[in-house]
């Protein structure tokens, strides 16, 4: 019998289109859940209820965290050609770092507060799958993206947006939750290589960093404001800011039983001297970052994925400013933990409301305007 020939569907190939428009900046949702419950588990303040509440926000971001794994991984498979895209468009790229943050995020909550509800040993053993593969993809997302900038992008400097920091903030995330595993290595050797580690990761984050912010600031200042929807990446600046403190204080609690006298002392007063301009920093770009984005949203700035800056980097300053109260004793920075933390489940809720809707009318997964 003659077979009848079917016509060419050239759309027929593309399977899940739903999964054709959905780029690394997902993980920034995973990460903004994952940093309510690391965060508020390590609050100065405790209340009735909290720790209960953060490990059904670890357990939230945890099955976040392998729903985006696999609907971007039906993506690579399905639209290689859109993943391929996405890696050599200069406002996508570099929203890769954010691949490696979510692992980090979430394998730090594993250990902080998933321990209560999986056991100690389960949380050891996931914290370091995660924290290795976080790791390994953050340090080269740290230099494919700027590579691929330099070579392939071809942007100037009135293109320069926070998104830029991104792939540079994924080593200082490692060396910020890198310590929680210190504790479960043996004594010697591998303690103190983990702790060297960190402390070379967290170099290698501020360094280009402070590459990296002077063009940022300095598009600001000669180009004006950002547009609408990239106001709220402004606070993506805190992200390196909240974190290296977060980082220099977790490294001072481990230093003692990882290094020993005469560094540990060292590291634990380099907490401080760090950490204290740093925060003071900090809270000088949320102020500006607070003003743009009230004068963006006076102008009409809708909802977008953008939004999802508003929770990371402002948990990575509650954590920061929690540690500097351990070790300046000090309640100041006690209450500025708190009130951070107020600010960061405003904005998670804000942003997680929005996604869910934006999600439901098919807005979200829709071909860019």
């Amino acid at each position: 019998m003659a077979t009848i020939a079917q016509p060419h569907h050239p759309q027929r190939h593309l399977a899940f289109p739903a999964l054709r428009h959905l780029g690394p900046n997902w993980y920034a949702s995973v990460m903004g859940t994952a940093i309510i419950a690391n965060a508020g588990a390590t609050l100065p303040y405790q209340l009735p209820g909290q720790r209960v509440a953060c490990q059904l926000v670890w357990a939230l971001s945890a099955l976040a965290l392998v729903v985006v794994l696999l609907a971007r991984s039906g993506h690579w498979l399905h639209h290689r050609d859109q993943a391929r895209a996405h890696l050599l468009d200069p406002a996508v790229a570099p929203f890769y770092g954010c691949l490696a943050m979510a692992l980090l995020a979430v394998g730090a909550g594993t250990l902080i507060v998933g321990k209560d509800l999986i056991g100690e040993p389960t949380a050891i053993a996931v914290d370091a799958v995660l924290f290795s593969a976080g790791t390994a993809i953050g340090l080269v997302m740290a230099v494919v993206v700027p590579y691929l900038m330099v070579v392939r992008h071809k942007v100037d400097a009135s293109q320069a947006t926070p998104v830029w920091l991104l792939p540079l903030v994924a080593p200082m995330v490692s060396a910020a939750v890198g310590p929680l595993l210190i504790p479960h290595l043996p004594a010697g050797q591998a303690q103190e290589s983990l702790l060297l580690a960190c402390y070379a990761m967290f170099g290698i984050s501020l360094l280009a960093t402070l590459l990296m912010l002077p063009l940022v600031f300095g598009r600001l200042i000669v180009g004006g404001p950002l547009p609408l929807a990239l106001t709220p990446t402004l606070f993506l600046v805190l992200g390196p800011l909240g974190q290296s403190t977060t980082a220099v204080n977790q490294l001072a609690d481990v230093a003692p039983r990882a290094i020993g006298a005469p560094y540990a002392g060292a590291l634990g007063a380099f907490a401080v001297v760090y950490g204290v301009p740093v925060m003071g920093f900090a809270l000088l770009w949320l102020a500006l970052a607070t003003a743009m984005l009230v004068r963006a949203a006076r102008n009409g700035m809708g909802f977008a994925m953008t939004w999802w800056a508003l929770t990371f980097p402002v948990g990575t300053c509650v954590t920061g400013a929690a540690g500097l109260a351990r070790h300046t004793g000090l309640t100041a920075f006690a209450w500025l933990a708190a009130a951070l933390f107020a600010v960061l489940v405003a904005a998670w809720l804000t942003a997680a409301t929005h996604t869910l809707r934006g999600l439901a009318a098919g807005r979200l997964l829709a071909a860019p305007r």
